[in-house]
């Protein structure tokens, strides 16, 4: 419950708040351009790296290897676009983070943490 008044309330509140202290500084049409070239930007990296991440899945499945860390990297990667493309700057500051190949080889520890976690709380359920 916790989770979602975060990411139906505060986020888009600061998002707003970003908008309106932005627009007063820098202006209104540098502030929508900013806006725009970010989701274009967001679509065009989710593409490009969405496809190699699906390929390295394709390549560890071909050789017989299990695709944990493609996998996780996929799922940054359509996080991260979808972050992107959604209106604000703390999503798009979030969202490049985890599109970046660097910044997200630091994330992924403490995602594998996360659903360690789930799985130890059997949030998630694993069949084999």
């Amino acid at each position: 419950m916790k989770f979602f008044i975060l990411l139906f309330i505060v986020i888009p509140a600061i998002e707003i708040g970003m908008f309106i202290l932005s627009g007063k500084t820098i202006g209104v049409l540098p502030t929508v351009a900013i806006i725009i070239v970010t989701g274009i930007l967001g679509a065009y990296l989710a593409k490009k790296q969405g496809l190699e991440a699906l390929r390295r899945v394709q390549n560890d499945l071909r050789l017989g290897h299990p695709p944990g860390i493609a996998v996780l990297d996929g799922v940054c990667i359509l996080a991260g676009g979808i972050l992107l493309l959604s209106p604000g700057f703390l999503t798009d500051f979030i969202g490049l983070l985890l599109l970046l190949p660097f910044t997200r080889n630091s994330i992924r520890p403490l995602l594998l943490k996360v659903i360690k976690k789930w799985i130890g709380r059997k949030q998630i359920f694993i069949y084999r």
